[in-house]
């Protein structure tokens, strides 16, 4: 035969130290001969055989671990028969195929700018050269050695080494007979030469349940879509006009199994659709649903970023809950964690034996609060890793929005952080620069390429500009949460109420910046965790004010301008603190008092939607107007909604004490009806059932800034809604 290979390259081929096994193995030219190297670890004996199986050439055995080299009648499509004493076996050789990946693929990992990033990297079934299999890449440019590793291969990092796309840093191989549901991970070998542990596929589209680790091939653009009227009627809508009342729920404990057991994906779109339709909620916001290694983090440490939980079923589960949620009418919102990654030795965390996707220093690299690796991004291929994740959910899975967590720690290079544990910028600043220029990144590919999707941040603190666009300088998000908001309000209505006289402008200072932002009024899982309690039992008093304090709370929150997020749970007043390791107290809902709130916030989600004073203008300062501001002494405090053309206007009155105000005169823009529309001291929601029997009529007379007033009833803790029916 031709020249035989060197001992030395067989032997970095069965240790695994060559550099590149594609320049040595499957079928290559040499002296004018066609010469086919094999390593197949076990084979006592091997042969080329064709497709059908017809032998070709016998090969010669050169090493004892299974390295063996022969001479081709001619190229074309080969196996290749292995035997030893327990028998023979077909090995359809990686090695003979070439790269799927090209030189635009190449041109963008390599500028950072690959949009669809998850079409070429982590595991795709396809066929390729004729030969179905799966083709495996991923990015890790400072590795000595790749392999795939699986079932497939008997975990052997030897047996299918990868090739190295060295102007990227990517590594790829196909490898023929796989197919959907095939286990991998990846073998790394350090620039060190040191072996790593295994790593799962940082784009890998479906992962084993936990405590296992590995990634699963699957396929994620076959799903049977139904939803294109709800996509083209979301692509018309202005979000920043249109009602957005948001159910956020952790899948994991929003209902248990009778097992207690979680639900799977196709159960929960049986329970949790309809229900949340029911209530008249507009979206549903889940937390992370990426995969995750930790029950208790809620998924706020994932790993997994291109792939739903398992906890819940496979991919296509998730998405037949998409598809029900948006036949449904709701939209689908998934909270979205760029600003952190846990450091468990499977993940991202020094992926091929360096920071590779965190900073190598630990100013920038580490987080002190969660003791989590921080992205680094001023990389470009971070960067890009990044958006194509964020890309990835809207195009593959259809949602409709996302929340990016924890936004202000990525803001600033100071946060959590003393005197000396942190750089400044090169302005001498404590803005992360970087981090910014990602942010602005993200949102201008999710706007510009998905229309009708949201983002929202949550950003606790006086950043300017978070929901403005990016050309104008701002961070380009859509919505940002009103986090002052929540602690003010909240901090008022823990007050005893013959104290609350005191702490009046809680309630009254978010309309100083109501508008500097696209607001979410967000009572979130935040408010019900670690000692803090439920949101009833926040609330001062007996069992009767607790209840009566709550129902006026949301009334209240459903009136302020702003779009609404409430987290699963507080729609029935659940008293005791949120559980992720359990399902909500369903049962409380046949009690009256809790049913009562329940029915309360259904109907707040129904006026809020059909009234337009209550939503067109929740983002700009023509749709609020106080009209009692500084009633104090009563606790009182009254405020007119606007919408647009033809939207009949909104009064709120809020009482915050357990006093009636039986005849409160109160200034009316309008004359003529005023119909009662919601009372939540009504008997309806386990009030008292005192009110205006049906509404109350406006008549000339000037007050609080008003040509017109009329003379209410206040029931004591209490909020009442009326909505203009006269002719004025």
């Amino acid at each position: 035969m031709a020249a035989a290979l060197p001992k030395a390259t067989i032997d970095a081929i069965v240790e695994g130290r060559h550099a590149d096994p594609f320049a040595v193995l499957g079928v290559h030219d040499v002296d004018g001969a066609a010469v086919v190297r094999t390593f197949v670890p076990g084979a006592e004996s091997a042969e080329v055989v064709s497709p059908e199986g017809t032998v070709l050439a016998p090969l010669a055995r050169r090493h004892a671990a299974g390295f063996f080299e022969g001479t081709l009648p001619r190229r074309g499509r080969y196996r290749v028969r292995a035997s030893n004493r327990g028998g023979s076996w077909i090995v359809d050789d990686a090695y003979a195929y070439g790269p799927v990946l090209g030189p635009l693929d190449d041109w963008l990992v390599g500028e950072g700018t690959h949009a669809k990033l998850y079409e070429r990297l982590g595991a795709h079934p396809l066929e390729h050269e004729g030969t179905a299999g799966v083709h495996f890449a991923v990015w890790a440019p400072n590795a000595r050695r790749v392999s795939v590793v699986g079932e497939h291969n008997a975990w052997d990092g030897r047996r299918h080494v990868m090739r190295k796309r060295v102007d990227t840093g990517v590594w790829e191989i196909f490898v023929p007979g796989l197919g959907p549901g095939a286990i991998y991970k990846y073998e790394i070998v350090g620039a060190d030469g040191a072996l790593l542990p295994l790593k799962s596929d940082p784009v890998g589209f479906r992962a084993e349940l936990r405590p296992s680790t590995a990634s699963i091939v699957c396929t994620t653009d076959a799903f049977a879509w139904s939803d294109g009227d709800f996509l083209a009627a979301r692509a018309r809508r202005d979000p920043r006009r249109a009602p957005m009342a948001i159910y956020e729920v952790h899948l994991g404990s929003w209902r248990r199994g009778a097992d207690g057991r979680w639900l799977d994906y196709d159960e929960l779109a049986d329970a949790l659709v309809p229900y949340a339709v029911d209530m008249g909620f507009t979206h549903l916001e889940l937390m992370p649903v990426n995969e995750h290694p930790l029950d208790a983090s809620w998924g706020y440490q994932p790993i997994g970023l291109f792939a739903p939980t398992a906890r819940h079923g496979e991919p296509a589960g998730f998405a037949r809950f998409v598809d029900r949620c948006h036949g449904a009418g709701l939209g689908v919102i998934l909270d979205w964690v760029p600003a952190h990654f846990p450091v468990d030795e499977h993940g991202l965390a020094r992926f091929d034996g360096t920071a590779l996707y965190e900073h190598a220093d630990p100013q920038l690299g580490f987080h002190p609060d969660w003791a989590t690796a921080i992205y680094d991004f001023g990389r470009r291929e971070v960067v890009n890793f990044l958006i194509a994740n964020a890309l990835f959910w809207l195009d593959r899975y259809h949602v409709d929005g996302l929340r990016v967590d924890a936004v202000a720690s990525m803001l600033y290079l100071d946060y959590s952080r003393g005197a000396g544990q942190w750089r400044p910028n090169v302005h001498g600043g404590n803005e992360n620069l970087e981090a910014i220029a990602f942010l602005r990144k993200l949102n201008e590919a999710v706007y510009g390429r998905h229309p009708g999707a949201i983002t929202i941040a949550e950003e606790s603190t006086a950043w300017p500009a978070v929901s403005r666009p990016t050309y104008t300088g701002g961070l380009g998000f859509g919505f940002k949460w009103n986090m002052g908001w929540m602690h003010d309000t909240l901090d008022y209505l823990a007050h005893e109420p013959v104290h609350r006289r005191w702490h009046h402008d809680r309630m009254t200072f978010g309309l100083v910046y109501a508008f500097a932002e696209n607001f979410v009024l967000p009572l979130s899982h935040d408010e019900v965790v670690h000692g803090k309690g439920s949101l009833l039992t926040r609330m001062p008093g007996d069992a009767w004010q607790q209840f009566a304090s709550l129902r006026a709370y949301f009334a209240f929150m459903w009136a302020y301008p702003g779009k609404k997020l409430v987290f699963m749970g507080q729609e029935f007043a659940q008293g005791r603190e949120w559980d992720f390791d359990a399902g909500l107290d369903w049962s409380l809902t046949d009690v009256h008092w809790h049913r009562g709130v329940q029915a309360l916030v259904r109907d707040c989600n129904r006026l809020y939607r059909s009234q337009r004073a209550l939503h067109e203008r929740d983002c700009e300062p023509d749709g609020f107007r106080w009209i009692v501001v500084d009633d104090s002494d009563r606790s009182v405090f009254a405020w007119l909604r606007t919408g647009g053309d033809g939207a009949p206007p909104v009064v709120a009155v809020a009482n915050f004490t357990p006093v009636p105000r039986d005849r409160y005169r109160l200034g009316l823009p309008r004359p003529g009806r005023w119909r009662e529309i919601l009372n939540t001291d009504s008997a309806l929601y386990g009030g008292s059932d005192r009110g205006n029997a049906g509404g109350v009529d406006a008549r000339s007379g000037a007050s609080h800034g008003h040509p017109c007033h009329a003379v209410v009833a206040l029931p004591p803790l209490s909020v009442v809604w009326f909505v203009h029916e006269g002719n004025g």
